[in-house]
């Protein structure tokens, strides 16, 4: 079975080492996870790093700061099934600095580039996709960091985390395809 490639998102192809030896759930869930990056990445096709800053809705959001934004939840994610909660910080205590901090996540800072940051995607994609066809168990749980967000106690499994990540693209790659269409008209299908 081919997952596709995993870096570029192109369901088609595949370059990933080893992507034949993946099967069952964890095929699927590299899969579903291509699918989605792609999408999110095909939205900055041809884009100048300009037009990857510019916040083309009311939102604060941008295409370079989204692809920035993904990047950061799927490595933390990632360290969360390799090394649990102490992975992630603790949310409960956020400062108005740590808050700052996030809202740069959105943006495509002056000193960055659409190029690099789709770069550090690519980067944290391989590592994902290395670890999802390397777990043993998509069971394995941890309890989930403090957040205002998190019920006390609650633990996700490996499998949960991957869910999350998926859901998370997918999201931010609808938001990306409407900010790209209000930029230049340009759409993902149709």
């Amino acid at each position: 079975m081919t997952t596709g490639n995993p870096i570029t998102g192109d369901p088609a192809s595949s370059g990933q080492a080893g992507a034949s030896t993946v099967g069952g759930e964890h095929a699927d869930l590299l899969a579903m996870l291509a699918k989605h990056r792609h999408f999110l990445r095909f939205t900055t096709r041809g884009l100048t790093d300009e037009q990857a800053r510019k916040r083309a809705t009311v939102s604060e959001l941008c295409l370079g700061g989204l692809i920035k934004h993904v990047t950061a939840v799927e490595r933390g994610w990632v360290d969360f099934i390799l090394e649990g909660p102490s992975a992630m910080r603790d949310f409960s205590d956020m400062t108005e600095d740590d808050f700052a901090e996030r809202a740069d996540q959105f943006r495509l800072l002056p000193d960055e580039t659409l190029a690099g940051v789709l770069d550090d995607y690519a980067e944290v994609a391989r590592r994902t996709d290395e670890l999802v066809g390397a777990l043993p168990d998509l069971n394995a749980a941890h309890p989930l960091p403090k957040a205002p967000w998190f019920p006390p106690g609650e633990q996700w499994s490996a499998r949960r985390a991957l869910m999350h990540i998926i859901a998370e693209t997918a999201q931010h790659a609808g938001h990306a395809d409407i900010i790209r269409e209000s930029l230049d008209g340009a759409k993902s299908m149709g």
